[in-house]
């Protein structure tokens, strides 16, 4: 897996027509984002390579991609299964307050009165808000992303978040 300067944008999981475009099941929002981040670093059996992306547009929920040097079927077939990473550097600076998941993965999690909850393993999107999973050993903890409520601050460079929430539950 590449080191902590990338994310994980995607997957190719399939391939379009006889051309060389690939289907790609893309975790940007929206979903065509990942059109805009070029190159991308395809990683596959533990092998990666950089591929550019030369266009491609939204189909349904996938994602149409062309990329550079895949111009067949055959090629898009060995590229099925890959995970596609972008560098952090290509995405654009949040705005004061927004914060991109992977930038809350791996922050300590405390209580106002410094309560050590755990560690922020991910997040799940639920529709009405997202949600901290919060780990500490073998326990994990659910805490709804809301900030100036239950998520009070946020110190990246100290890796620490305050929480509003009940240690027992």
């Amino acid at each position: 897996m590449p080191n902590s300067d990338y994310l994980n944008a995607g997957e190719i999981s399939g391939v379009f027509g006889v051309k060389g475009a690939v289907k790609v099941f893309s975790f940007t929002e929206p979903r065509e984002n990942i059109l805009r981040y070029s190159p991308w670093l395809v990683q596959k059996n533990n092998q990666t390579r950089e591929i550019k992306v030369v266009g491609g547009q939204r189909h349904g929920n996938a994602v149409i991609a062309e990329l550079d040097g895949v111009s067949d079927r055959d090629a898009a077939l060995a590229l099925m299964g890959s995970r596609i990473f972008i560098h952090k550097s290509q995405l654009p600076k949040p705005k004061r307050g927004e914060y991109y998941w992977a930038d809350l993965v791996g922050l300590r999690v405390e209580t106002e009165s410094g309560v050590k909850l755990g560690i922020v393993d991910h997040l799940l999107e639920t529709g009405a808000n997202d949600v901290l999973v919060v780990r500490d050993g073998d326990a994990e903890r659910l805490i709804p992303f809301l900030q100036q409520h239950t998520v009070l601050h946020i110190d990246l460079d100290a890796g620490l978040m305050i929480v509003d929430w009940d240690p027992d539950f």
